[in-house]
């Protein structure tokens, strides 16, 4: 299973905010939309990304407070990606030993969105649901010759 299938599943909704936007309005907007993580796009191209535990630092660090902050300021500027092209067998590995919960999906130098660890987990459950449901109706369509034949 490749990253791409994830991205076709999860649909094409991509969540952005630029490098000089207050750090409180980019948390709105996590708020208002239920996310977890904004893509840091200036001029077109990925700059970084702001998650909640960047958020979660600054607040940290900052006494409760992210009265005057901008996202450039917190924003991770090197985050780990991925490709559509790559197998969930590599990525998975990569997110657990980086401890990275959000990773963009880079076509060159083109954002083409975002995967969660949960979308990851998600489509491995869901594909092992599938697999499990497909050998129990082949075991169920055994021929019952071959059985007899072994007896």
């Amino acid at each position: 299973m490749k990253v791409s299938d994830i991205l076709r599943v999860k649909g094409g909704t991509l969540y952005t905010v630029s490098p000089d936007e207050k750090l409180s309005h980019a948390i709105e907007t996590m708020a208002e939309f239920d996310i977890g993580s904004l893509a840091v796009m200036e001029n077109g191209q990925l700059v970084g990304m702001l998650t909640f535990r960047e958020v979660i630092k600054t607040l940290a660090s900052n006494a409760g407070t992210v009265a005057g902050k901008t996202v450039d300021k917190v924003m991770d500027r090197s985050p780990s990606t991925c490709t559509p092209e790559t197998e969930l067998e590599q990525v998975r590995p990569l997110m657990l030993e980086s401890h990275t919960r959000y990773m963009p999906v880079m076509d060159g130098k083109m954002l083409m969105g975002v995967i969660s660890f949960y979308d990851v987990a998600k489509a491995i459950v869901d594909n092992q649901n599938f697999e499990n449901k497909m050998l129990k109706a082949y075991i169920r369509e055994w021929p019952e010759q071959e059985v007899d034949e072994k007896s």
